[in-house]
């Protein structure tokens, strides 16, 4: 038997896999979420003094996504291999820096053992399939680009556009869905959210969200043909909604104050790779009665 048939006859030994890589990727991920803003607002400094002709200024230590090494924020010191293990780590070290003992942020075991619990389920869900390899890395991207907005409010080109292009690459194989169907969803992802947009500021003035928005709805709309976008749009809103008026109610969260859309279209599409042609079945039976 090959190493093939054996992982397509273990689904549990590829669910544990996946959960051990997943845990492991969430720790990069929390890497991508700080560093690829401070990337790209470094880069947009650049492209500005250069466009109004300013004098070069120092530039800060070169950073990219893999140097320099992980390091405390407080003390800079390098933080060891074995107090990096993902969860473990830092649940061995207390939550504090091993050195200055500065408080290190809950969010990194969080993520890390959500990145793992929703691969290993991916797993689970696909098997040993050719959809897993494209759904784990879907996943990856979703929960990248939720942390980047939640922080910043932004959503990154660099992320949103390849995944776009990687869908349509995955329609050529009907992989989730046919070619026709995903051109049709990134084109009507995109100009969906892009009048929303342009009639809300008409209307009011003001701008309600941003073009990363359209550019992930285009790319859920790739991935998932363009029968998924009304049940997308349909449970982000749903969920945004519900979040927005906990955040009121329970956080006192300011009402002029942003809330990011992009999370929830992230739910929406992470819903649909689980939930996938049920889902948008039941939802044309219920959107259609009669037919």
């Amino acid at each position: 038997m090959s190493l093939i048939d054996g992982l397509s006859h273990s689904p549990g030994f590829v669910v544990f896999a996946v959960a051990l890589l997943s845990l492991s990727v969430g720790s990069f991920l929390n890497v991508v979420a700080h560093r690829l803003p401070v990337m790209m607002e470094r880069e947009w400094g650049h492209e500005c003094r250069v466009l109004l002709a300013m004098p070069a200024v120092d530039e800060p230590e070169p950073l990219t996504l893999m140097k320099p090494a992980s390091r405390c924020p407080s003390c800079k010191a390098a933080i060891k291999p074995w107090h990096n293990i993902p969860v473990l780590g830092w649940l061995w070290l207390r939550g504090k820096c091993a050195a200055c003992g500065a408080g290190i942020s809950v969010q990194y075991p969080l993520v890390e053992a959500a990145t793992g619990a929703l691969g290993a389920y991916v797993a689970w869900h696909f098997g040993w399939s050719t959809q897993l390899l494209p759904a784990l890395l879907l996943t990856y991207a979703l929960i990248a680009l939720t942390l980047i907005d939640l922080k910043t409010l932004l959503l990154p080109d660099s992320i949103t556009l390849p995944l776009m292009w990687a869908g349509l690459v995955l329609a050529l194989f009907s992989i989730f869905a046919p070619p026709a169907d995903a051109i049709i969803g990134a084109a009507a992802g995109y100009l969906s959210l892009w009048s929303v947009y342009h009639l809300f500021r008409l209307l009011t003035g003001k701008e309600g969200m941003g073009y990363g928005d359209f550019k992930l709805l285009a790319a859920l709309g790739a991935w998932f043909g363009w029968q998924s976008l009304p049940l997308i749009i349909l449970l982000s809103s749903v969920a945004g909604a519900l979040i927005g008026i906990g955040l009121i109610v329970f956080r006192k969260h300011d009402r002029q104050q942003p809330i990011p859309f992009g999370p929830y279209l992230a739910i929406a599409g992470w819903v649909m790779l689980v939930g996938g042609a049920p889902l948008t079945q039941a939802w044309l039976r219920w959107s259609t009665p009669g037919a």
